[in-house]
């Protein structure tokens, strides 16, 4: 069998995983990205004497691809994983509640948790477990679901306003980068049966306990070299060369690679640019698809205010909030990373006016936090970090396959039946890379991408 020549164009989660199914699967790879790093949405870098990450990502247990991915890299023993969910969530004057798992099968796995959950009246609590029941018996196969939005749903579930912003939202907000009111109830419903409904330890949460840029650039990049694949940085993608119906090249703006598949992993804005009209996909399609921004705010206080690895708040503008100092480097005080998503209304705001708004926040949710200096915060802004996953949206993600023979494509934003995650961005590398190979005649080492 003549040696495939496989070109995969961008260096993210999903051109990474894309890449090395090929190479592992005996192909001649050369993985193109722009940028002068690999990691995609994922990077590192230093600032102010600190390693930081460009944003706080975390994973399931139930995100089986993506850990797949990090076992095949040797990067598992770079993350956490917590051994049973476990969540403190957080209002004003330090009031915490738990949502933990108990030792008990899905879905009551969370019922002891709920009913102690007391930002919400019991009422709210009763209705809100009613509601669960009901959203795990929505079929994620009807497309009316993506025609409507999560927050409608509730509402006419019997959710209060206080039930939807104090518990619904803690997991809409940060899986679909949306608010209740702006994402799609297919993407709702998938995240909820799939996270917390089904199997009872889905929804353990793990997280890099180093640097990003350590987890998935540094080690693919070597699992790449080791096959012999090419990874070239800096590289900016100009043009898919056809010949006839299928491709034959990608353009540089110095030189090409001639290839015999190509693999086009870049976010959904950058793909519509390289698509020859001959795709058959639609650009008007992935246009509509738009965004939606992700700012992380990076603080360090001059002694600890967090007890814990990680918060969720409630009752205020701060989100998520991660204790980063081991990995940060940083030798005294706390560095706390804080995710805000759905950030439309931060994006391009300054560190000054960010810090006004947000330090008495900390001041209110931690009681420690009033005696502490806040000795720095600045900001890390992703405006297009997701595709928008609203109402709608399903019907938008291209599918893997092109009409041009050899032409693939791979990222989040694509049909995979997931929301924009790490998870979604390394199944879509398998599915590109298995429909690539599979089309050359391979039949040993195909990729196992899982329902």
């Amino acid at each position: 069998m003549s040696e495939l020549r496989v070109a995969v164009v961008g260096g993210g989660l999903a051109g990474l995983s894309a890449g090395l199914a090929c190479a592992d699967a005996g192909a001649r790879v050369t993985l193109l990205e722009a940028r002068p790093r690999l990691g995609g949405a994922t990077w590192s870098t230093r600032h102010q004497g600190l390693a930081i990450d460009n944003g706080q990502h975390v994973f399931l247990r139930c995100c089986t691809a993506y850990r797949g991915f990090l076992d095949r890299i040797g990067a598992s023993d770079l993350v956490a994983l917590q051994s049973r969910l476990a969540i403190p969530v957080v209002a004003p004057a330090g009031r915490t509640a738990w949502l933990r798992r108990h030792p008990l099968p899905a879905p009551l796995h969370l019922a002891p948790s709920l009913a102690r959950y007391a930002h919400v009246s019991w009422a709210d609590r009763l209705r809100i477990a009613a509601a669960a029941r009901k959203l795990a018996k929505l079929d994620l196969a009807d497309p009316a679901l993506d025609a409507r939005s999560f927050g409608d749903w509730l509402a006419q579930s019997g959710q209060s306003p206080r039930a939807i912003e104090l518990f619904w939202e803690l997991v809409i907000r940060p899986t679909l980068n949306a608010g209740a009111g702006e994402a799609s109830l297919a993407l709702a419903a998938m995240v909820f049966q799939t996270g917390l409904l089904r199997e009872a330890d889905a929804a353990d949460i793990g997280w890099a306990r180093v640097p990003l840029e350590q987890v998935h650039a540094e080690p693919a990049a070597r699992a790449l070299a080791e096959r012999g694949a090419e990874v070239v940085t800096r590289a900016r993608v100009r043009e898919i060369e056809l010949r006839g119906a299928s491709v034959a090249a990608v353009r540089l703006d110095a030189g090409r690679v001639p290839a015999d598949a190509v693999i086009l992993a870049t976010p959904h804005a950058e793909a519509a640019g390289l698509l020859p009209a001959e795709s058959g996909v639609d650009i008007r399609a992935l246009a509509a698809l738009a965004s939606s921004p992700i700012v992380n705010l990076h603080v360090v206080w001059d002694r600890k205010i967090l007890a814990h690895a990680f918060a969720a708040a409630v009752a205020s503008p701060l989100q998520w909030i991660f204790d980063r100092t081991q990995a940060s480097g940083l030798a005294r005080g706390q560095y706390l990373a804080v995710s805000l998503s759905a950030a439309e209304a931060y994006v391009g705001v300054s560190s000054d006016s960010l810090r006004r708004r947000f330090e008495p926040e900390f001041r209110r949710l931690f009681p420690a936090a009033r005696a502490a200096r806040l000795e720095k915060l600045f900001v890390t802004s992703e405006p297009a970090a997701t595709f928008r996953q609203a109402p709608g949206s399903q019907r938008l993600r291209a599918a893997t396959q092109t009409r041009v023979d050899g032409l693939y494509l791979a990222g989040a934003w694509t049909d995979t039946g997931w929301p924009a995650t790490m998870e979604g961005a390394v199944r879509s590398g398998l599915a590109a890379a298995r429909a690539a190979l599979a089309a050359a005649g391979r039949r040993q080492g195909l990729p196992q991408v899982a329902a």
